[in-house]
């Protein structure tokens, strides 16, 4: 294990036990929503080197498959909390604002630091195009039962049936997205090439770190939430603005930093796989095993049914990022298009 990674853990044990005191403590609000939040980030990072270890002993279709499970494996804990607590209008921004964050404030990031640092980047845009496609696809799946609200159709007394059938469909699609790009295209998941180099962890302290990793991700994701709604109300933060920026940031920390990471590395190919498989993850899996567990966890039950400017903001990531992988190329001026679009979205969700 290489140095950097004793610091990473030693930081997070330290930020964690800190977030812990102080939710049982009684710290101030806001001071234990910015330590939690730390926290959240911190044992996110963990989680990916981990999942990065162990997919790298079993090959690289494994890869993609763990990153898929654990990758968004933070988020998904801070929104069953949040699901717990009734803030159910916090886990939809939250998870429309994964997408909106990933397929345009960190892919403009990516694009912009890649692009100043290398020129003008090339990637194979075959695997990008079928992730876009997917992603308009699932789009237009989860649209449906907003439309279905919305215009008030005969399916509108009937939300709940058409939430589950749609949530089925999507994580249906993701298994046949799953087995094509294992077995049916290679070139969906990373190469060995493409992967960091660095000090292999054993498989003992790879298991043990990525179990410890997945149980501190689950209290942190508690104390998070515990403190998010008192935050909110201090600092002014209304529900919407705080699940699409704030929640959907921390609990993305591992793609974040890592598409970000290898686009300044000129690893283009890896950098938006990564970014593109983090939205079609929330899209596919995250998203509707939320609505499906939702009826079983004694809080809020969630839906599909999104306002329509969350909506347009979703429909504005799907296609604006469709059109830059499209070409198989980028530069530093589309990423800095990108990071410009969702400062204007952020800003119109900023009062509700």
């Amino acid at each position: 294990m290489q140095k950097r990674d004793k610091i990473l853990i030693l930081a997070a044990a330290i930020i964690t036990a800190i977030a812990g005191y102080g939710t049982f403590a009684g710290f101030n609000s806001v001071a234990l929503f910015v330590v939690a939040a730390a926290a959240l980030v911190l044992v996110a990072m963990i989680v990916g080197q981990a999942t990065e270890q162990l997919g790298n002993k079993m090959g690289p279709a494994a890869t993609g498959v763990l990153q898929s499970a654990l990758g968004n494996l933070p988020e998904l804990f801070v929104c069953i909390f949040a699901l717990r607590a009734g803030l159910d209008t916090v886990v939809k921004a939250a998870l429309v604002g994964s997408i909106l964050g990933n397929s345009v404030f960190v892919f403009g990031m990516a694009i912009l630091f890649g692009g100043l640092k290398n020129g003008r980047q090339y990637f194979h845009s075959e695997a990008p195009k079928m992730n876009a496609v997917l992603m308009i696809l699932a789009f237009a799946a989860m649209a449906v039962p907003s439309l279905a609200f919305y215009l008030h159709t005969p399916a509108e007394p009937n939300l709940d049936t058409l939430d589950v059938i749609v949530a089925v469909v999507l994580l249906l699609v993701f298994s046949a997205y799953l087995t094509f790009s294992i077995k049916g295209d290679k070139s969906v998941v990373p190469s060995k090439e493409q992967e960091e180099e660095g000090v292999s962890w054993s498989m003992t302290v790879t298991l043990g770190i990525l179990a410890a990793s997945g149980v501190a991700a689950a209290f942190v994701s508690d104390w998070f939430v515990q403190a998010l709604t008192p935050a909110m109300d201090t600092l002014g933060i209304n529900d919407v603005f705080a699940g699409l920026i704030i929640v959907a940031l921390a609990g993305n920390a591992i793609e974040n930093l890592v598409g970000i990471q290898l686009a300044l590395k000129n690893k283009a190919d890896y950098a938006v796989s990564v970014i593109m498989n983090s939205s079609l993850q929330i899209a596919l899996v995250v998203y509707p095993l939320l609505i499906l567990l939702s009826f079983f966890l004694g809080g809020a039950i969630l839906s599909f049914v999104l306002s329509p400017l969350l909506l347009a903001a979703l429909a504005l990531a799907v296609l604006v990022s469709a059109f830059i992988v499209f070409d198989g190329e980028s530069i530093w001026l589309e990423g800095v298009a990108l990071i410009g679009l969702y400062i204007i979205i952020a800003t119109a969700f900023w009062w509700g």
